[in-house]
């Protein structure tokens, strides 16, 4: 059997708010089981999941890792992304694609692109 990619996992202080927030930017819900400590969002999906996990630290400098995510209706959904509580870190132009990088509410930083 290959290797499956289950989960995309994000250290954080509140797994519940924090997988609120993703629900809300994939236009999903939070799993039943969620609560400060742990939490998922399309566990029954087909793909990856996202889980959220509590820990005790602080997040320190720029995660390694991202998320990038792409649109056909860029403009509106950054405006709908940064509605819901994210923070519009950059916008580039470069290698042939134009995309934002944003900020969660943690802090953790994921793309956006256009599709043209």
């Amino acid at each position: 059997m290959p290797i499956t990619l289950e989960h995309v996992t994000f250290d954080c202080a509140d797994a519940a708010a924090l997988a609120g927030f993703w629900a809300q930017v994939l236009e999903s819900t939070v799993d039943a089981e969620a609560n400060e400590f742990f939490a998922t969002v399309n566990k029954e999906a087909d793909g990856p999941a996202l889980m959220f996990i509590q820990v005790p630290e602080e997040r320190a400098g720029k995660n390694r890792l991202h998320i990038d995510f792409a649109s056909t209706d860029w403009a509106a959904q950054v405006d709908r992304i940064v509605g819901l509580g994210a923070k519009r870190v950059g916008e580039y132009d470069e290698y042939g694609a134009h995309w934002v990088t944003l900020a969660d509410p943690e802090g953790n930083v994921f793309d956006l692109a256009e599709v043209r």
